[in-house]
């Protein structure tokens, strides 16, 4: 029987990587959905990140442990003392034994105007170290209405082949069969709490069975959320307008080319023609020095699909919200009839 050839750690290591089950749920304390939706919260309607901790296991994402972001502004300064504040939070978490190991990040939205370029680079940046890292999303605005809006959210595979090739040209997305609702994966939240703080929990329920949030949701008031809604779905309305002219723009300088090119190669023809009738050798019909075979670059549809994923969310967003403010009404009328 032949010896095994022995392994380095980094051979064991990347063999269970390539292993790893893909993703299927995100397991967050409860404790950190009470900092986040704290953090959020007091610095609203300013947007604010912060640090996502935990651990990796198997197909399950565990959170165990966030801290904030300072708020920075657009200085290199600023910036620099911000990674320094990371580096130096995470060794102190360290020193204390908590989890230090990092998962992703957390953000606020306004009204879930999310979906960015910026995001995605910032995707792209954590992916760089960490193979499957998430990004929790939370909107104050939207948790007014008695929903806790949060969410989890990651990019597919295929969209992050793609963007590492930056060549979102319409035959490239056809070739890759990928549209605009392939760009992110929502991954489910699972929230966790230890058997002790769940007692604490139990403790501290009152005994009647109406709290709060139940209020919160049978609020009639929904006007203002739904006005800054439309006016936002509005905006993206007239982006993606802009970015049709684009394309209109394109194809038009598209078809003039061909025009043009197709009203050389006949004149070049009919010369080589005449060439050949005086015995002379015929023209190439290619000429890269033409300013008609030059190739126009074609626009990056990555914003348009962008664009058009926002307008999905704010379309959805709207009839949620609709949908929950027609029950409120019919319900106060059915107890003012009685």
């Amino acid at each position: 029987m032949a010896n095994a050839v022995p392994r380095s750690f980094l051979q064991v290591a990347a063999k269970e990587e390539e292993a790893a089950p893909p993703l299927r749920v995100v397991q967050i304390e409860g404790l950190v959905i009470l900092k986040i939706i704290k953090h959020c919260k007091e610095f609203s309607p300013a947007l604010v990140t912060g640090q996502l901790l935990g651990l990796d296991v198997g197909s399950v994402l565990e959170v165990t442990n966030c801290f904030p972001f300072p708020v920075r502004e657009e200085d290199e300064e600023i910036e620099a003392e911000g990674a320094n504040y990371q580096l130096e939070m995470m060794r102190c978490l360290r020193e204390v034994n908590v989890d230090n190991n990092t998962v992703g990040w957390y953000q606020s939205t306004l009204f879930g105007s999310f979906q960015t370029v910026e995001l995605i680079e910032t995707f792209m940046n954590y992916q760089e170290n960490i193979k499957r890292c998430v990004c929790i999303i939370y909107d104050p605005s939207r948790s007014n209405q008695g929903v806790l809006a949060l969410k989890a959210l990651k990019l597919s595979d295929s969209f992050m082949e793609l963007y590492r090739s930056n060549n979102f040209t319409g035959e490239n997305l056809r070739e890759k069969n990928l549209s605009w609702v392939d760009i992110f994966e929502e991954i489910p939240i699972k929230v966790s709490n230890s058997a002790l703080i769940s007692a604490f929990m139990t403790e501290l329920e009152p005994d009647t069975p109406v709290t709060q949030c139940d209020y919160e949701r049978l609020q009639l008031s929904t006007n203002p959320y739904l006005e800054r809604s439309v006016e936002f779905l509005i905006e993206c309305m007239d982006d993606l307008s802009m970015e049709q002219q684009k394309f209109q723009f394109y194809y038009r300088n598209l078809s003039r080319q061909q025009a043009q090119q197709q009203a050389w190669l006949q004149k070049r023809r009919a010369d080589n023609m005449a060439h050949k009738a005086a015995g002379g050798e015929p023209l190439p019909e290619e000429d890269p020095s033409n300013p008609a075979f030059k190739p126009i670059p074609e626009p990056s549809r990555l914003d348009s699909f962008l664009i058009t994923n926002q307008i999905a969310n704010y379309c959805n967003q709207i009839n949620g919200v609709a949908g929950q403010s027609f029950s409120r009404l019919y319900l106060m009328k059915a107890l003012q009839e009685n």
